[in-house]
C-alpha cells in the first residue's frame, strides 16, 4: 500500500488513486499585481497546458468584462482535450456568463468563512446554503460541470463547511473545494479539512503558500483523500502566489509514484509562463529554477561526472531540462576537464591545474565563468592563438515611433558583410541583421538569453549573457556595455563565432 505521510488514519492509500490538475494560471495567477494576458497568450499557454495533459484549465472570470469574456471564448474554440471552466460568483448572472464562453464548466466559488458570510456578504448561515444549491441545480440544468468552493474554507467553521459542502453535492455538484484563500493553514488544519470533506464527495485542494506551506498543505490533501489539485505554473498569483503545479507533480511522481502529467513539459511550460507574464524564475526555484540542475562546485561536479544521480534527485530529463556544469571559485580538475573535454580541448596535468586556477581566480572576483571565458583562458595557457571567423565591426539601431530598425557589418572570413533587420525592438532587430548577414551559419538556436544591470545609475553597464547551440555544441557567452543592444549583439557574436570555429566550411551568405 502506497500511501502519503505513512499509515496515518486521517489518510487514504494512493494505489487506486487517480490525481489530477486544475490549472487555474489564467485565472488566479493573472491577479497577481502586474500581469495581463492577451487573448492570443492565454490560448497559447492552453494550449501547452492541454499538451501536458492538465486536466481541468480554468479560463479567466467571465464576469470580470467583455474583454475577459472574449478571451475566455477564444480558450474554448481551441477544441482542447482539457474541460475549460469559468470562476463564477455566487450570483446566477456569472453563471450566465459563463455560459456565453462557451466553457464546460464553472468554479463556483461561495462564502465559508464567517468573515465572509456575515462581514463579506451580510448574510446568514442558513441563506448561503440555500443559494448555493439553488446556484448548482442552475448550473446543471443547464449541462455544466460545476465545482463548489467554499472561500476562506481553511477559517470556516468546520460543521458548517461540512454542511455547505454536503447540500451542494447533494444539488448535483461534480466536487468540492475548500480553498485555503489567504494561505492561512497549517498541515494539521489541512488533513483535518480535507479527511471530512472527502468524505462528501469528490474534492479538490486550492493552497497558498503565504507560509510557505503550499506544497506540504496540497500533498496533505492528497493524502486526506482530495484527487484534484488547484494550482499555477511557476506558483504566480496573489501575493504569494498559489501551490506550484510542477512542484506538485514531480514530489508525486518522483516521492510516491503518482503519475499526473507530462511531466517532460514541464520546463517549457515554466518558461512559457515566465516569458509571458513577465515574472522572472528564482534561480533557486524547484523544477524549473535556473540552478535546479546546475553544478559547480568540484565536489558536486566530480561526483555527478562519475553518477548522474549522485547529486540529483530525479534525472533532469524527466522535467525536460538538461544538466549544466558551470565553472566558478568553487569549480574542481574534473569539472574543467570535462568542460574543456566538451569542446574537444585537451590539457596536460600542469596545463590543467593552470586552468582551474584562473577560473577560480575569475570566480572569486564574483564573475561566472563562461564557455567563452574558459576557452580564452586555455588558449592562453596553451599559447595558442585564435583566429577570429566572425567579428562585430560596427553597429546602428533605431527605435521610435515607426518599425524598430538595426544594421550590421561584420568581418567574416576576412570578408565584410552589412545587412540590416527590423524586429519588435532594437534588440530583435539587431539580432535579425546579424542573422542575415551570416545566412545558413546563424541558424543556431539562441536557447537562453539573460541580462544583469552590474552598476547603477543613468550610466548602467549592462551584462548581456546568451546560451546558442548549432548541431551538438552548445557555448554560453556573456558580454558588457552600457548599450543594452550592443552588449546582446556582441555576447551572440561571440557565440556564433565559436560555434563555427572548427568548421572547415566558408561561412557563406545566403545570396
Amino acid at each position: 500500500m502506497t500511501s502519503l505521510f505513512g499509515d496515518h488514519p486521517a489518510t487514504a492509500p494512493l494505489d487506486d488513486r487517480d490525481v489530477q490538475f486544475l490549472d487555474t494560471t489564467l485565472r488566479d495567477g493573472e491577479q497577481a499585481p502586474g500581469i495581463s494576458l492577451s487573448p492570443e497568450e492565454k490560448a497559447e499557454i492552453a494550449r501547452e497546458l492541454d499538451s501536458a495533459n492538465v486536466d481541468v484549465i480554468e479560463a479567466g472570470s467571465a464576469c470580470t468584462g467583455p474583454g475577459e469574456r472574449e478571451t475566455i471564448s477564444r480558450v474554448t474554440d481551441l477544441g482542447l482535450d482539457a474541460r475549460v471552466t469559468s470562476f463564477a460568483r455566487g450570483v446566477r448572472g456569472d453563471i450566465d456568463l459563463a455560459l456565453e464562453c462557451d466553457v464546460d464548466g464553472v468554479n463556483l466559488v461561495v462564502p465559508a468563512s464567517d468573515r465572509h458570510v456575515e462581514q463579506k456578504v451580510g448574510t446568514t448561515h442558513e441563506q448561503v446554503i440555500e443559494d448555493t444549491v439553488e446556484l448548482v441545480e442552475y448550473a446543471k440544468e443547464h449541462g455544466l460541470w460545476v465545482e463548489v468552493l467554499g472561500e476562506d474554507g481553511s477559517r470556516a467553521d468546520l460543521d458548517f463547511l461540512e454542511e455547505l459542502m454536503g447540500a451542494a453535492i447533494d444539488a448535483g455538484a461534480d466536487r468540492i473545494c475548500a480553498p485555503d484563500t489567504v494561505g492561512h493553514a497549517t498541515p494539521d488544519r489541512i488533513l483535518e479539512m480535507y479527511s471530512r470533506l472527502s468524505e462528501l464527495g469528490p474534492t479538490s485542494t486550492h493552497t497558498h503558500d503565504d507560509l510557505g506551506l503550499a506544497v506540504t498543505n496540497a500533498l496533505v490533501g492528497v493524502a486526506a483523500g482530495a484527487d484534484l489539485v488547484h494550482g499555477t505554473i511557476n506558483g504566480i498569483g496573489e501575493r504569494a502566489g498559489n501551490v506550484a503545479i510542477e512542484e506538485v507533480a514531480i514530489a508525486l511522481d518522483h516521492g510516491y509514484g503518482v503519475e499526473t502529467v507530462d511531466t517532460e513539459r514541464l520546463y517549457d511550460l515554466g518558461q512559457l509562463v515566465s516569458t509571458t507574464t513577465g515574472v522572472p524564475l528564482a534561480p533557486n526555484k524547484a523544477v524549473v529554477g535556473e540552478n535546479a540542475f546546475t553544478h559547480e562546485s568540484g565536489i558536486h561536479t566530480d561526483g555527478t561526472l562519475k553518477d548522474d544521480a549522485m547529486y540529483e534527485p530525479y534525472p533532469p530529463e524527466k522535467v525536460g531540462r538538461k544538466r549544466r556544469l558551470v565553472l566558478g571559485k568553487h569549480a574542481g580538475r574534473a569539472g574543467v576537464e570535462a568542460a574543456l573535454a566538451e569542446h574537444d580541448i585537451e590539457v596536460d596535468d600542469e596545463e590543467l591545474g593552470e586552468v582551474v586556477a584562473r577560473v577560480k581566480a575569475l570566480g572569486e572576483r564574483g564573475k561566472r565563468v563562461t564557455d567563452a571565458d574558459l576557452l580564452t583562458i586555455a588558449e592562453e595557457v596553451q599559447g595558442r592563438e585564435r583566429e577570429r571567423r566572425v567579428e562585430l565591426v560596427d553597429l546602428t539601431a533605431a527605435s521610435g515611433s515607426g518599425t524598430p530598425t538595426a544594421s550590421v557589418r561584420l568581418d567574416v572570413d576576412g570578408e565584410e558583410r552589412v545587412a540590416s533587420g527590423t524586429g519588435s525592438g532594437p534588440v530583435d532587430a539587431a539580432i535579425a541583421a546579424v542573422r542575415s548577414a551570416l545566412g545558413a551559419a546563424a541558424d543556431a538556436q539562441l536557447d537562453s538569453y539573460h541580462v544583469d544591470a552590474i552598476t547603477g545609475g543613468t550610466d548602467a553597464v549592462v551584462t548581456v549573457e546568451v546560451e546558442m547551440s548549432r548541431g551538438d555544441r552548445t557555448v554560453t557567452v556573456a558580454a558588457s556595455d552600457s548599450d543594452i543592444t550592443t552588449a546582446s549583439v556582441r555576447a551572440m557574436v561571440d557565440a556564433l563565432d565559436r560555434l563555427v570555429a572548427d568548421e572547415e566550411t566558408p561561412v557563406l551568405a545566403d545570396d
